[in-house]
C-alpha cells in the first residue's frame, strides 16, 4: 500500500480508500450477509487500506464498527457523513450532533476521524456553515470529531460551485468531490485551491457505472458525439476508450480510470467500492499502479476536459439527503 497525508489534518491515510456506499455497500447491496461484509472490510484493512468512508445514509456504519472492533484505533482512519436535512426539512446543529452520536454508537468508537456534511448543494452552503458547522466545531473541541469537512452533491453541482465557496472558508479541512476521466472540472476548479489551502481531498465517482456497466460508456459517447461535445471518432465503438488499453498503458478502462484519478496533481485518497474479494484486490492494484502514459493523459485532457456532469449517476440506493 502507498500512503499520504490528508491535507493539513496530519492524518496518514492509504491512497486507496474503501467506500462503503454506492451500489455495492461493501456487499450488502449485492447479497452478502453482515458477517461477509464485515470480513470484506477486514480484508481491505489487512491489505493496507487505512481510510474507510461510510455515512449515516449508507446503512453500513455498523459494518465498519464491527470490522474495526478490536483493531488498534490509531491504525485506521474512519470517515462518516451526516445528512443536512431530516424528513425533507433542514437539520439544525443539534440534530447534526444527534446524528454524530448515533454514528459513534454504530461505529463502536468514541471519535470519528473525519466527519463530513453529506451532499451539500450550493443553495444550502450558507445555512450549513452558519447553522450546523458551529455545533459540530464544539464537538470537535470535545474530541468526538477530529476533522470536519463536506461532500458535494455532484449530480446537481457539476461545476463544483459549492466548493468554490467552501474552499475560501477555513472551517473545512477535508472535501469530497467527483472526479473521473469524463468529468475533469476539478482539475481547474478544485485541486488548485485544495493544494493552496491544504484541504484534504477524497475523490468519488472515479469509476461507478460509466466505466463499469457494460454498454453504458458506448451509449454515452454516441450521445455526446451527436451533441458535438466529443470527437466523432468515439461514436459507434463498442469500447470508445480502447486507445487507453495497450501493453505500455492500462490493462482495462477501469484500470485506466483509477490510475487517471490517482495521479492527478492534488489527488490524495481515491475512493472505491466493492462487493467481493477479487474486485477488492483488483481495485487496489489499479490504484497502486504507475501513472498512465503522458500521451494518453494528454488525449484525455484534450478530448474530454470540457465535459461537465458526465457519469455522475446516483447509485440505485441513492441517499435521501
Amino acid at each position: 500500500m502507498q500512503y499520504t497525508t490528508l491535507g493539513k489534518t496530519g492524518l496518514k491515510v492509504s491512497v486507496a480508500g474503501l467506500g462503503c456506499g454506492g451500489n455495492s455497500q461493501v456487499g450488502l447491496g449485492t447479497g452478502l450477509s453482515t458477517a461477509q461484509s464485515v470480513a470484506l472490510v477486514r480484508e481491505a484493512i489487512d491489505l493496507g487500506v487505512s481510510f474507510i468512508d461510510t455515512a449515516e445514509a449508507y446503512g453500513t456504519e455498523h459494518i465498519v464498527g464491527e470490522a474495526v472492533a478490536g483493531i488498534d484505533r490509531t491504525s485506521v482512519v474512519i470517515s462518516t457523513k451526516c445528512r443536512i436535512t431530516e424528513g425533507g426539512a433542514p437539520r439544525s446543529g443539534e440534530q447534526a450532533v444527534a446524528s454524530l452520536e448515533t454514528s459513534l454508537r454504530k461505529l463502536q468508537t468514541d471519535h470519528v476521524d473525519v466527519f463530513l456534511l453529506h451532499g451539500v448543494p450550493p443553495s444550502a452552503y450558507a445555512r450549513v456553515r452558519e447553522q450546523i458547522a458551529p455545533a459540530l466545531l464544539r464537538e470537535r473541541e470535545k474530541g468526538k470529531i477530529r476533522h470536519l469537512g463536506l461532500s458535494e452533491s455532484s449530480p446537481l453541482d457539476p461545476e463544483h460551485d459549492m466548493l468554490q465557496s467552501a474552499l475560501a472558508d477555513s472551517t473545512w479541512e477535508v472535501a469530497m468531490f467527483a472526479f473521473h476521466m469524463l468529468n475533469q472540472a476539478a482539475r481547474t476548479k478544485v485541486f488548485p485551491q485544495t493544494q493552496a489551502r491544504g484541504v484534504g481531498t477524497l475523490l468519488m465517482f472515479v469509476v461507478r457505472n460509466i466505466f463499469s456497466k457494460p454498454g453504458l460508456l458506448a451509449e454515452t459517447m454516441k450521445s455526446l458525439a451527436a451533441e458535438g461535445k466529443v470527437p466523432t471518432e468515439f461514436a459507434g465503438k463498442d469500447n470508445p476508450l480502447d486507445f487507453l488499453v495497450h501493453p505500455a498503458g492500462a490493462a482495462s478502462v477501469v484500470d485506466a480510470a483509477y490510475r487517471f484519478a490517482r495521479h492527478q496533481a492534488g489527488s490524495q485518497v481515491v475512493l472505491f467500492g466493492t462487493g467481493n474479494r477479487e474486485h477488492l484486490r483488483s481495485n487496489i492494484d489499479s490504484i497502486l499502479r504507475p501513472p498512465l502514459p503522458a500521451a494518453d493523459v494528454e488525449k484525455l485532457h484534450a478530448c474530454f476536459g470540457a465535459l461537465r456532469g458526465v457519469g455522475l449517476d446516483l447509485p440505485d440506493r441513492a441517499a435521501r439527503r
